[in-house]
């Protein structure tokens, strides 16, 4: 037998089982981990993709908000998941920010999680309750100024971009704001609206829902452009603070080791579930989402220069976990 011969045959082996898997796959449930509470744009996306990965997998697809420390509990059950195509897990951009943000971090982003697709990206929008005087960043900052840690904000967590973002224009702007953080965008946005804190930091996901009926009132965003929706709402950039600058974003994971053509078939069916016209616009009108959809490696290289850039902002601030 030649070495050619001999290699292919190791090759065929090898690869054999794994392709017979992906063949069989689903056989059982689909669970979708969502390490944030309802209520929050992960747990929106992940719902409005439910129906659409349940008729083209052929599986029932069950969605478990699993909480806790900025989303890393969640995300440390699905890295320790068997990588059989039954457990995914969808993450917000709090991701990349945990292993630099949290002690003993449960598990290895990068070693533990195999991308899957980077599904969409939203600028972070800063609102307040309309009883606040605050209609532009100038008058946030003025006010700051006068009467120093006397302003609140909400944010989604501690060490989200938002966040990061918003100590950063502090820093910069001279100012001191009081930061409470919650276990999701959910708790946040119910505070915000109930006047319990001045103001809120999210995504346009998040915000833009109790934006337009007028429950909250935006105040700046912190994108590089303005939004299709809020054409009249300046930017950070546009603000004079272009350091500022943050996105949200949310994408897709899958225990290390699962099969590539289930990861394949798996992506293809969430591009085609969240590409759908009622679901494509709830997400990019209703939402604000820029719908990206990626194949896996561009979410490995996108999450790994967020973790770059977001980390290093948590080690230069000091930034710590129970901020």
């Amino acid at each position: 037998m030649s070495r050619l011969t001999r290699r292919s045959v190791v090759l065929t082996a090898i690869l054999a089982p794994v392709a017979a898997q992906a063949q069989s796959w689903p056989a059982g449930p689909i669970r979708i981990v969502v390490p944030f509470p309802p209520g929050g744009s992960v747990d929106a996306v992940a719902r409005l993709a439910q129906a659409g990965l349940a008729q083209r997998l052929g599986a029932t697809i069950v969605i478990e908000n699993r909480t806790g420390a900025s989303g890393s509990t969640g995300s440390a059950a699905v890295a320790k998941a068997a990588p059989d195509g039954n457990t995914w897990l969808i993450v917000f951009d709090t991701h990349a920010v945990n292993p630099s943000l949290l002690p003993n971090f449960p598990f290895d982003n990068d070693k533990d999680l195999d991308p899957v697709s980077l599904i969409a990206t939203a600028p972070y929008v800063v609102a307040c309750h309309p009883s606040r005087p605050y209609t532009n960043l100038g008058e946030l900052i003025r006010a700051a100024k006068e009467k120093p840690r006397s302003i609140s904000y909400a944010s989604v967590g501690s060490g989200s971009i938002g966040h990061l973002a918003l100590e950063l224009l502090s820093k910069q702007a001279g100012i001191d704001l009081i930061h409470v953080p919650y276990r999701g965008g959910g708790p946040a946005l119910n505070d915000a609206i109930a006047g319990h804190v001045d103001l809120i930091v999210a995504s346009a996901a998040q915000l833009m829902p109790q934006i337009t009926p007028g429950a909250i009132r935006p105040v700046f965003q912190l994108g590089k452009t303005r939004l299709r929706a809020l054409p009249d709402l300046p930017t950070i950039v546009e603000s004079g603070y272009p350091g500022a600058q943050a996105n949200a974003w949310w994408g897709m994971f899958a225990p290390a080791g699962t099969p590539k053509p289930i990861i394949a078939r798996f992506r293809a069916a969430l591009a085609e579930s969240l590409r759908d016209e009622r679901v494509a616009k709830q997400l990019t009108e209703t939402q604000q989402m820029t719908l990206v959809l990626s194949e896996p490696e561009e979410l490995r290289s996108f999450a790994s220069e967020q973790a770059r850039i977001w980390g290093a902002v948590v080690r230069d601030n000091n930034i710590k976990a129970d901020e």
